[in-house]
């Protein structure tokens, strides 16, 4: 298995798209009920490929990725060789940026002397989705990305 396996919750979310993996494959609900009754390990294999199909496709749009720590946002820009990001550390130990009152300060202070902001990218050290799926364990969540091009451009123009 390249990722991980979806978890019960994500299966039942894509329950219709499962139903038509297996279909692709020949597997009908009553083979599907046979296979994990008599052949689990099967059943089982089947459950992380379908895992991997769908963990490549959400990885292959990303685009965007925040992570929001107490003292940090970590804002990344994903392309196709390289990973753009942008780092906000608050120097103000009493602000948590997991709060919505830590957000509005750092709406007020963002460029005082109490935040700190690091610009950076890099190339890829291991293949790209991989790469964003290790941040996500981290994690990260997927963004649309207006947080990230909003401070970039705001940085920008500075």
């Amino acid at each position: 298995m390249k990722y991980k396996r979806l978890t019960k919750e994500q299966f039942e979310a894509l329950h219709l798209e499962f139903a038509n993996f297996l279909a692709t494959q020949s597997i009908d609900k009553n083979e599907w009920d046979k296979l994990k009754d008599e052949k689990p390990n099967v059943a089982e294999q089947e459950l992380d490929v379908f895992s991997d199909l769908i963990w490549e496709g959400v990885l292959t749009n990303a685009h965007y990725l925040e992570h929001f720590s107490k003292n940090y946002i970590f804002l990344f820009n994903c392309q196709e060789k390289i990973i753009q990001s942008i780092v906000i550390k608050s120097l103000n130990q009493s602000v948590d940026f997991m709060q919505k009152e830590g957000l509005q300060w750092l709406g007020d202070n963002l460029f005082s002397e109490s935040v700190e902001i690091h610009l950076g990218k890099k190339e890829y050290e291991i293949e790209r989705n991989k790469a964003l799926f290790d941040l996500i364990n981290q994690g990260a969540i997927l963004s649309d990305g207006q947080l990230f091009l909003q401070v970039h451009s705001i940085i920008q123009a500075k």
